[in-house]
């Protein structure tokens, strides 16, 4: 096993970025264990082998909740925490101010959370689409300054 480099391991805003990093992909294993769940309690299965097998053929179909799910944990996190993935690993390589990078990967990590109770809760609209929004802010600022920093060489 490869020793990890000390200079990225000294790196706190890279280190930040990991952990926060880290949350998010746990919550979308979370949320995928969760779907299973549903989709075992629903009885409502994607494929005709796992309908077969958990009943017959009739449990081979669509689900509102089953889906509710799938557009949270598969599509909604992909759009949103893949982008924050890149940008937040480009952006620690820009040497940020620690405190100022730790409050960007907070604010996403807390939004996404949020957004992610408030879909699979059906909470209160407009709650889901503030959380949202609020975690978008810190990866339009990312963005921008990956941009800025980067001007000069295209």
């Amino acid at each position: 096993r490869a020793a990890p480099s000390p200079k990225m391991m000294e790196n706190k805003v890279f280190m930040s970025f990991t952990f926060y990093s880290t949350i998010l992909i746990l919550k979308m294993y979370v949320v995928a264990i969760i779907t299973g769940q549903v989709r075992l309690r629903k009885k409502a299965f994607a494929n005709p082998e796992d309908a077969l097998r958990n009943g017959g053929l009739q449990y081979y179909r669509e689900d509102p909740d089953v889906e509710r799910c799938r557009r949270q944990a598969h599509r909604n996190d992909m759009e949103n925490i893949f982008p924050f993935l890149f940008l937040g690993a480009i952006y620690s390589l820009l040497d940020p101010s620690p405190a100022v990078a730790r409050i960007h990967f907070f604010i996403f990590c807390v939004g996404r959370i949020i957004h992610t109770v408030a879909y699979l809760l059906q909470l209160k609209a407009p709650t889901r689409s503030v959380a949202y929004g609020v975690a978008q802010l810190p990866c339009f600022s990312m963005a921008l300054q990956i941009l800025l920093a980067t001007t000069p060489y295209w």
